[in-house]
Order: C-alpha cells, then structure tokens, then sequence
C-alpha cells in the first residue's frame, strides 16, 4: 500500500513538472487606460478611415454634398428667374387683352357709326330727289294740290312691324294755306290663307295723334304699324285725308 501511493504521488509530480505540464505563457503587465487609450485610438483612426472613404464614394458616384447644394441653388434661381418671365408675360397678356378689347369697342362703335352715316346720306339722297323733282314740277305748272312723294314701306327686322316713310308736298306755291289733316294706311295681306284688309288707325288706337300731320309747303312722314301675326302682307296704300276728304294718295306693292 506504502508502494502504491508513492507511485501515485510520483504520476502526479511528472504531469505538473514533466514533458506533459502545461505551458506557462509570460505576459507583459499593461496598466488598464493605456489599453482603453489605445482602443480609443484605434476606434477614431477606424472611425475617420471610414468616413474619408464614404466621402470618397460620394464623390466617384457624383454624390458629393458641395456639387449637390450648389446645383441645388442653381435651380433654385433658375425657378426665380421663371417666375419672374411668367409675371411679366402675364402683365404684357393681360395689357394686350385689355388693348384687344378697346380695340373691337372701338370698332363697333365706328360700324355702327358708319350705319349711321349711311342711314344719313339715304335720306339726303332722298330729299335731294325730291327737291330736285319739286323745281321741275314748279316751272312745268303742275296741278296745285298736295301729292305723296318717295313711298317706302319696309319689314322692320324679323317681328311683324313695317316702316313706313314718305315726303308730302303741298304744291300751293308762296300763298299756299297751312294743310291739316291727317293719315290713313289700308293695308292688303293674306291670313290664315286667305285675302283680308286692316284700316290704321283703327277704331281702338290709343294715339291718334301720331297720323295727324300739319304741311306748308313739304314735310316727312314717318312711323311704324303692326300686323297681326303670320299675316303676309302683299301691299300697302296710303292716303291724306282733311275733313274726311281724301287729298292725296299712293300706293305700294310688297
């Protein structure tokens, strides 16, 4: 027994000491914040290495964030300008506009002036025709009397109003009397197909007093009168009456 445990002791001692212990390592002894310094260290040389070489990829990629505010500003005054240029062809549209406008005012008022005109010169055309006919009547010793000169009768417009104009004369010479009287228009049309007469003014007219007229020597004539609707009207005479006595007379075809 005292052999045995001698042999087990000795086992012991050749694994702690022998060919088979385990190696001992000599270690340096570093104090603790040179270690967490050096740590430091290598964590911001790691830290900048990295952010040098994103910057450097933005860069190779085009993404570099200088070249990006700058084009960014560009832009940004390129909008400006085009604001701008919109702003004022806005204000150049809207001064043409207005300047269009006046100009097509302009121009009806200078139709409807030239109408105007034209309407004018009609009538002096007709009143100088008529003059010119009343000095030939004069020289020649026509009857004396009074006559119905340059009859018109026309539609007004679309409704169912004529116009109608004329010039009476009253061929008395200077010692000619004061003419009163008044006027009477027969008007012939077809209604409902057939033929059928209207006398104006009628036995309801509420102004007498427009076919009343008082002539010295020559005046014009002039109103409107009104057919019964879808009437069409195929002639039209007119006559001067004084004390129910017809004086003068004229007729149209339409």
């Amino acid at each position: 027994m005292a052999t045995s445990g001698a042999s087990v002791k000795f086992k012991r001692l050749r694994q702690r000491f022998g060919i088979s212990a385990p190696k001992l390592a000599i270690r340096t002894h570093v104090a603790w914040y040179w270690r967490a310094l050096a740590i430091i260290a290598i964590l911001s040389v790691s830290f900048a290495l990295a952010a040098w070489i994103y910057d450097a990829g933005r860069r190779i990629a085009g993404f570099d964030s200088n070249e990006s505010v700058r084009e960014i500003q560009s832009l940004r005054n390129y909008v400006m300008e085009l604001d701008a240029e919109l702003t004022k062809l806005r204000s150049l549209a809207g001064s043409g506009e207005s300047s269009l406008q006046i100009e097509r005012a302009t121009q009806r008022q200078l139709y409807r002036q030239v109408k105007d005109l034209e309407l004018e010169n009609a009538t002096l055309k007709q009143d100088l025709a008529f003059f010119e006919g009343l000095m030939p009547s004069s020289e020649l010793g026509d009857e004396v009397g009074v006559k119905i000169d340059h009859l018109k009768i026309e539609r007004d417009g679309a409704s169912s109003d004529y116009r109608y104009r004329m010039l009476v004369v009253n061929n008395g010479g200077r010692q000619a009397k004061e003419l009163k009287g008044s006027l009477q228009i027969l008007v012939k049309m077809q209604l409902g197909g057939k033929d059928a007469m209207i006398t104006l003014p009628s036995d309801t007219e509420p102004n007498l007093q427009r076919f009343r007229f008082e002539i010295k020597h020559f005046h014009r004539l002039e109103g409107v009168f009104s057919v019964p609707s879808g009437a069409v009207v195929k002639g039209v005479e007119v006559r001067l009456l004084q004390d129910g006595a017809v004086r003068a007379k004229q007729s149209v075809t339409l």
